[in-house]
């Protein structure tokens, strides 16, 4: 006979519990990986595919070969038709509909909305940086400029460019103003956010009585909870108008109020970890202290912080990482403009606002919609990085080095 502290009985309940957290967790685990997959292998088309010239990118196949541009003929030789290109006439907005003034012989009707161009060889400019207006182009300047041939730079230099001007007749990809933007901004948030979150954790943790503590602690830790676009909204029309009044400078939305609507976001995450691990640390070492002779505050500052050093720096880092990731808040607090100045008086523009707000009216497969999914990828690259960071050195080094190892 078994012994019955050592027999298992096998229950139903508990064998259907215990299979679905496991199928749950499995299926959560493939999609994860999948998304990754699928980030990365859009991202893999932007170095794999057929480079395109700038020109031809940005027209998206409007420029036809030489032969494809003479006239056909259709039926017999003595009967043969002309097609006329797009460029001896008139477009006309709507080809569906039968232009009137063919029959009337008007100059022009009304609902009718017809291009004429400037020059019939090159009709337009669409790039308006390079000053150059169709009018000021004579038919010299337009074969000139229709025979020369325009030299393709390798992606990872034009992505090192300090300019990131995404549609135009020759693009420019140059991620370098949207990292000092999300660099700018996420210093910013994390200079305001983790002491405030670090001291609110340590009052809570060790000065505030029992009631307060526990209307304060949830308080905050909803804040976590709270809408992106509505902090976005807040910073938008208060905390603007505010700074502006305050410091007198040009430009109402700039990289300290977005780096300020950041911190909002990053402050319950500071707060609710490092709270959470001064209170993992063991009560005798704050008795002994105040045994010795010292204060409330020299308790809190020189024992229980550095023991809680681990969790503490652990906190940090994800507000970091919630910092540098947040969209919303971004867009609308930022000014959402991609300049390489690295004055915080000035607007910025991140990498996870250029995703946001490109993203939904990128043309699918083109070389833009690729370096869209490249910087998502770096993304997951820093992300990755700080997760690694708090795995090998925050509870590794820290904790033996706390331990006296």
């Amino acid at each position: 006979m078994s012994h019955p502290f050592k027999r298992t009985q096998t229950r139903p309940g508990e064998w259907i519990a215990e299979w679905s957290i496991r199928l749950v967790a499995s299926v959560s685990i493939i999609v994860i990986f999948l998304i990754f997959v699928f980030v990365f292998r859009e991202a893999a088309t932007l170095f794999t595919s057929k480079a395109d010239t700038p020109a031809s990118a940005a027209t998206s196949g409007e420029a036809a070969s030489a032969s494809d541009l003479e006239p056909e003929t259709y039926g017999d030789a003595d009967t043969s038709m002309m097609a006329t290109t797009a460029s001896d006439e008139p477009d006309v907005y709507n080809p569906d509909v039968q232009d009137p003034t063919a029959e009337a012989g008007e100059p022009g009707a009304p609902g009718q909305f017809i291009y004429k161009s400037k020059n019939p060889k090159y009709p337009e400019i669409y790039n308006p940086d390079t000053g150059i207006l169709p009018e000021d182009i004579d038919d010299e300047t337009a074969e000139v400029a229709s025979s020369d041939t325009v030299k393709v730079e390798p992606i990872l230099s034009r992505l090192a460019g300090d300019t990131w001007q995404p549609v135009g007749e020759n693009p420019k990809f140059g991620i370098l103003p949207l990292i000092t933007g999300t660099l700018k901004t996420t210093i910013i948030a994390i200079l305001i956010g983790a002491p405030l979150g670090i001291l609110a954790a340590l009052y809570v943790a060790f000065f505030a009585r029992r009631r307060v503590r526990e209307i304060v602690k949830p308080a905050i830790e909803l804040l976590a909870g709270f809408p992106s676009v509505v902090i976005g909204f807040f910073c938008l029309v208060t905390v603007a108008s505010f700074i502006q009044d305050a410091t007198g400078i040009s430009y109402r939305l700039n990289a300290i109020v977005g780096g300020i609507g950041l911190s909002l976001a990053v402050i319950p995450i500071v707060f609710s970890i490092a709270e959470d691990a001064l209170s993992a640390v063991p009560k005798t070492l704050r008795e002994a202290s105040l045994a010795l002779g010292s204060t409330e505050w020299q308790t809190a500052y020189r024992v229980m912080l550095p023991a809680a050093a681990p969790g503490v720096f652990a906190a940090v880092l994800l507000g970091i990482g919630r910092a540098f990731g947040e969209t919303m808040i971004a867009i609308m607090a930022t000014g959402n403009a991609p300049l390489t100045s690295l004055s915080p008086f000035e607007p910025a523009r991140t990498v996870a606002a250029t995703i946001g707000s490109e993203m939904g009216e990128v043309v699918w497969g083109s070389e833009h919609y690729g370096v869209l999914f490249f910087m998502g990828v770096l993304l997951f690259v820093f992300s990755f990085g700080l997760n690694a960071v708090t795995e090998l050195y925050v509870k590794k080094r820290l904790i033996k080095k706390f331990q006296g190892r």
